[in-house]
């Protein structure tokens, strides 16, 4: 390993906070990165971290080494996506992260359709509702719902998001039809939760035009899209949700809108994130195809929900 690598290295070590961490990364064992950085050390003649048997601190030196490999990284990344640009055809390998329900249902029919197109191109799919550090963990693209805070990434606006409030008839009849939001408070409701997202209201707009907040009863949480629609396909929860999540599923049959004269912001958008504006040729077609798939004005998710322009907006 030379240099250059064992910088990357030092790089990937502070960005993911330990040894392991980094290490796992790049699925080796942490002794091999221990080794690396010792030697990195040895060569340029100077200690770059102070280590403890838990933890680590860089030193002045090792602070400067790793802007210059960050720098490095970016002028490397950029070499390789010059070169790649220069091909005719896409090739190579496409690293691309999303939420798990995004990913499975609206990217994986626009990758099966990419790599019948491009057959050299590679895919790599990693399913994550957490918030993935694109650059440290060298994803091309990633698909987020909500406009990303790292103002250092580029970040595209490809869906509107609406929320809707969705029940099966049968639950309707078991529990009685909504009237006003007020009714909610005590409706079982299901959830969706992680780690960063826990509903335990729905925002709406009144006649005021003022925002305001509906307490709920959740009975039910999950952080899985699937779980939580068996679980409202049970007649036993009604479901706050956004608008990709079930869109599929609404029928007369199946699932229903309530409330629909009720004033819903939208919940978000959804966004794909990478590094850099100049993207190259395997991402940048990728990206064009995920985008015709979505639709350019109407979500592919509305365009399954009947009469969806006339609810949840102010009359």
């Amino acid at each position: 390993m030379d240099t250059t690598s064992r910088l990357i290295m030092l790089l990937e070590v502070v960005e993911q906070g330990s040894f392991s961490k980094a290490a796992e990364l790049r699925n080796i064992d942490r002794s091999v990165i221990s080794k690396q950085i010792s030697k990195l050390e040895e060569d340029l003649g100077v200690r770059l971290l102070n280590r403890t048997t838990r933890s680590f601190s860089l030193t002045a030196a090792g602070a400067e080494m790793v802007k210059k490999a960050a720098e490095l990284r970016m002028l490397l990344q950029d070499t390789v996506q010059m070169a790649e640009n220069y091909h005719q055809e896409p090739r190579g390998l496409l690293r691309i992260t999303a939420a798990n329900y995004i990913g499975k249902h609206y990217l994986m029919p626009v990758i099966n359709d990419f790599q019948k197109r491009f057959p050299q191109v590679n895919v790599e799919l990693r399913l994550d509702d957490r918030v993935v550090d694109i650059i440290s963990e060298g994803f091309d693209i990633a698909f987020r719902i909500g406009e990303p805070r790292d103002s250092s990434l580029v970040a595209r606006k490809l869906a509107r998001i609406r929320m809707l409030i969705l029940a099966t008839p049968k639950f309707i009849d078991i529990y009685g039809e909504p009237k006003t939001m007020d009714d909610l408070a005590e409706l079982p409701a299901a959830v969706y939760t992680n780690s960063h997202i826990r509903f335990e209201s729905i925002s709406y707009i009144d006649s005021n035009g003022e925002p305001k907040e509906q307490v709920i009863n959740p009975v039910f949480r999950s952080n899985d899209g699937e779980t939580l629609l068996a679980k409202v396909l049970s007649h036993t929860a009604y479901f706050t949700t956004p608008a990709f999540f079930f869109s599929k599923h609404i029928d007369a049959n199946n699932l229903v809108p309530m409330l629909t004269d009720v004033h819903l912001p939208d919940f978000s958008a959804m966004y794909a994130v990478y590094p850099h504006r100049d993207l190259p040729v395997r991402t940048r077609l990728f990206l064009d195809a995920v985008r015709h798939y979505l639709g350019d004005d109407i979500p592919i998710w509305e365009q399954n929900i009947p009469g969806l322009d006339t609810m949840y907006r102010p009359k």
